[in-house]
């Protein structure tokens, strides 16, 4: 296992790069898009080098899966693998919102072992080791304990279509820092019904599953990492109790998804 202060260090110091090119503090990165109105940075590719050679050096054993880097199937062979997003919220991040942060995760045997979330904009740092819980800043996490799912707290912008009372709270376009708002109580659920990649969720689903919440995809089966396809297909993040309830409202959308 490798020692949490160590990848912290290196994850902080990463991010700590990221930061300096963030215009939220007055600077002007170069951006460019990858299609699909999808944008990515100058922090994005710096952060995804630095951390490609310092998680490389630490665990040299270890495959690696990133948003940012050309995909090496040697990773499959590899019994560990580093999962990756450099700038986990690229939009608030080159719109000087806070709602970014760098996405680190361990993964074996198609589990994440550990994870880091540190979102220098917001003075956080999320980590998790499994078996060991999680912890942000610090302090020990504890994810929602709700009960019924009407009147559950959810990261929306809008409020979607449905009979169900769901309360809005702050989005951060980064879906890992949704979802760890699940891990630390201050939402009650998560929820996605599209194609999304690995490195987007890794560290964010330890973390929260460590916190006590539970974490599958839009289908409720269970999330696999490394996989030679890196995608799933949604993510589902709750309070245990009202799991099964937020699966079958979403269960429509995920249909219209998959038939379009």
């Amino acid at each position: 296992m490798i020692d949490p202060v160590t990848l912290a260090t290196i994850v902080e110091e990463a991010a700590a790069k990221a930061l300096a090119l963030w215009p939220g503090h007055g600077h002007a990165p170069r951006i460019w898009d990858k299609g699909h109105n999808d944008p990515v940075c100058e922090a994005d590719l710096a952060v995804d080098s630095f951390l490609h050679d310092q998680l490389g050096a630490l665990l040299p054993e270890a495959g690696w899966l990133s948003e940012e880097s050309a995909d090496d199937p040697a990773r499959l062979e590899r019994g560990l693998c580093w999962v990756v997003d450099p700038v986990d919220g690229t939009r608030d991040f080159v719109r000087g919102r806070p709602g970014w942060a760098v996405s680190v995760a361990l993964v074996a045997a198609g589990r994440p072992i550990a994870a880091i979330l540190a979102a220098p904009a917001r003075d956080e740092v999320w980590l998790a080791m499994a078996g060991q819980g999680a912890t942000r800043n610090g302090v020990p996490l504890v994810a929602s304990q709700r009960m019924a799912l009407s009147g559950a707290r959810m990261p929306m912008d809008l409020r979607p279509p449905t009979e169900v009372d769901l309360v809005m709270v702050d989005k951060p376009n980064s879906i890992a820092l949704r979802m760890a708002m699940v891990a630390a109580a201050e939402a009650d659920l998560l929820a996605t019904w599209r194609w999304g990649y690995e490195w987007d969720i890794a560290a964010a689903a330890l973390i929260a599953q460590e916190a006590g919440a539970l974490v599958t995809d839009a289908h409720g089966a269970d999330l696999l990492f490394n996989k030679p396809d890196p995608r799933a297909f949604g993510v589902l993040v709750s309070a245990p109790a009202i799991h099964e309830a937020a699966r079958a409202l979403v269960s429509p959308a995920t249909s219209k998804a998959l038939r379009g």
